[in-house]
Parts: structure tokens; sequence; C-alpha cells
């Protein structure tokens, strides 16, 4: 028998968002954990708060719908807010009942930016990781390390020199700013033929902090901040991570800066990298921190037929360990790959480094977030 096409709506509703969600939900096991970190912070939420006012958006509430929007790589707060306003599974992890209305969008971006301050994201990363559960499946002697170009918010006709008078003014004569009879304005053509470019003389006036780089030679250079990741071998999980400034020592300079974050204790430890990072000085201060150098040796030919010197020696290679952390190593571009996919960090939506670096490191905590319910069904 045919049933009808019957549209009738309830008027009451007497199942809740729970029950919506499958029992074997991925974001189940996410929930807790994130609620156990959440646990952690919740002293530190105090302190960014005045005890006096109007109730703002609860921090717990926020950071859970930031990683929804990290999960599920929704591109703006106002798609976030839209999302939560019909969908009975996102309502449920934030912990928004049906009913609950929904925030404005430059509301929730604005509450946003007060965790800004207390750099909730890089310690949400460390409480995520620091759960026993959680420690259980990551190495604490085997690591890896690299970095990866963060796209600014920013184009290239922002990037002009930082002793220009007029800042707001239109480039004279047209297109190019060369006399060439084209239309002027804010957004008009320009040529940089035959200019020289660099970050010493020019700075971009749409995001200060931008740095033109490239990654490697062939590559065109972009409007970047170089994003940096410590991995443990593992699961392939994120130990840390950090953003600076994109620069031509940054992702050495930043490898050290996150080891001395995570080490615990004098015992040695092992760290895995490209040839990038196979410099006399950096192999010099892992070796002066007690870190095992599992570097890609960069023995390069020049074009004059001269080879280049490596740090790394048969005293490290002869070792079946070091084949192992050069495999593994390259599991981390499993993380810049999700990073810049899924989650959308390919080019930030945020202007200054504080702003970029807040969401990198909290779409960081969302890759291990996304990737521990299976490890823990794993190990069960």
């Amino acid at each position: 028998m045919r049933g009808d096409d019957a549209q009738t709506g309830a008027l009451f509703s007497y199942v809740s968002c729970e029950a919506r969600v499958p029992a074997d939900h991925p974001l189940r096991v996410i929930r807790a954990i994130v609620d156990e970190a959440l646990v952690v912070l919740s002293g530190g939420f105090d302190e960014l708060y005045s005890k006096q006012g109007r109730p703002s958006i609860a921090p717990e509430k926020l950071l859970r719908a930031l990683l929804l929007q990290a999960f599920f790589g929704l591109r703006s707060e106002r798609q976030l807010m839209e999302q939560l306003d019909y969908n009975l599974m996102f309502r449920w992890f934030v912990g928004l009942s049906a009913d609950a209305p929904v925030w404005d969008a430059s509301s929730f971006s604005k509450n946003r930016d007060r965790l800004l301050a207390g750099d909730v994201a890089q310690q949400l990363l460390a409480a995520v990781v620091s759960q026993p559960r959680v420690r259980a499946l990551m190495s604490d002697e085997h690591f890896s390390v690299d970095g990866t170009l963060i796209q600014a918010w920013a184009s290239h006709k922002s990037f002009q020199p930082k002793d220009a008078a007029g800042k707001d003014d239109p480039p004279s004569g047209g297109a190019g700013g060369a006399g060439g009879g084209g239309s002027a304005g804010r957004n008009a053509e320009r040529d940089w033929k035959g200019q020289t470019r660099s970050n010493q003389t020019h700075a971009s006036r749409t995001d200060p902090d931008a740095r033109l780089a490239r990654k490697s030679d062939g590559q065109s250079s972009i409007l970047a901040y170089a994003g940096h990741v410590l991995m443990e071998n593992r699961n392939g999980l994120v130990s840390d991570a950090c953003l600076t400034h994109a620069s031509g020592t940054a992702e050495r300079d930043a490898a050290l800066t996150l080891l001395d974050r995570r080490r615990r204790g004098g015992r040695r430890i092992t760290l895995g990298a490209d040839k990038g990072y196979d410099t006399t000085a950096f192999v010099q201060a892992l070796r002066q921190r007690r870190v095992t150098p599992h570097i890609a040796a960069n023995r390069t030919v020049s074009k004059h037929g001269v080879e280049r010197h490596s740090e790394i020696d048969a005293r490290t290679t002869r070792h079946a360990g070091y084949e192992i952390s050069q495999r593994i190593r390259k599991r981390i571009e499993e993380v810049f790959g999700w990073t810049k996919s899924a989650a959308g960090m390919r080019q930030t939506k945020f202007r200054g480094i504080e702003r970029v670096g807040w969401a990198f490191s909290l779409t960081a905590a969302a890759y291990n977030l996304v990737r521990l319910p299976k490890l823990l069904a794993q190990a069960a």
C-alpha cells in the first residue's frame, strides 16, 4: 500500500538533539575528549572575563563551534551560524538545545576575539595531547618537524614600498602607475617588470605581518606566513604547532622553539626532518639539546660540480632508526594536507600574525581530534 505524502508538522517534539546522533558517531568520542580538555582550561577562562556586565557566549561553546568549523571546512562564521540553526548534530556538539537561538555571526566573531588574549588555541592543543589515553598513543622519543606556507589574506598589489608617500592615493598615470592612460584607482593594474621587491623594502598594506616567500626554487612567491608542526612518529599526531613570519631561517628557528616547549627531562630523543634543516648551526643546536638529528643529508651538487658538505654522517645514518625516521617523517605532509584542504587553511581568512597563529594552532588540535576516534578504537 502506498503511503500518503503527508507533511503536517508536529507542534511539539520530545526527542533531544543527542538522540538524533548515532551511538557510534565519531563526534561522540571527540566531544568527550574536548569536554575533558575544556575542564582543564576552565580556570584560565575566568581570568579572561570580567565579573560584571552582561554574560558573553560561553567560551566552551565558542571553542566547540570553532572546532566544528575546522572539522567540516566551513568557510566563514556566517555559514557556521547557518549550520547551527538547522543541524541538530551541530547543536548537540556545541551544547545548544533544539529551541535555543543561534548567535549573530558578528557577535560570535567579537566573542571569539577575546580568546586570542589567552592563547586558548595553544592551550587546547596541549590539553588534548596531555590526556592519559591520548598520551598513550604518542611516542615520547621519536619526532619529526616540518613547515609549510599559509597564504595570507592579501594580494600582490598590496605589497608596496614602505616609504611610499600617500598610502591611500591611487597610483598616478593609470594602469601600471607608469602612464598608460588606463583608469587609476584602488584596484588599478600594476606591472612589476624590472622592479626589485623584497621584504626589506616592501610591505603589504593589507596585512603588514605577511611576508613575500616561496617554499622552493621554481615556485612563485606569495604573501604568506610560515606554519610549523612537531609530529610524534608513532601515530603521526601533532605534538605541538606554531606560526611565525616566513623567512629563510623560520623553519629551523621554530623547530628549536617547539622542541624546547615540549622537552621533559634530559632523555635523548630523535628528530626527523628534510634536507632544508641540514645546516651546521641547527645540527649543533640539536646535539646540545641531546637530540639525535635524523635529518636528510643535503649533498646537492652545484652547477660548478662541487658537492655541498652535510652535517649528517655515518655516525647517524648507519643506524636502522635513521631510515625509519626518514620514512615516517613524510607523514607530516598529511597534517598539512588536511589543514589546507579539509580545514580550509590553504589561505587564511584572518589578518595579523596573532590571529593567523591562533587559527593554525586550533586547526592542529582539530586534526588530532579527527584522528583520535579510530586510533582509540584500535588501541582498545
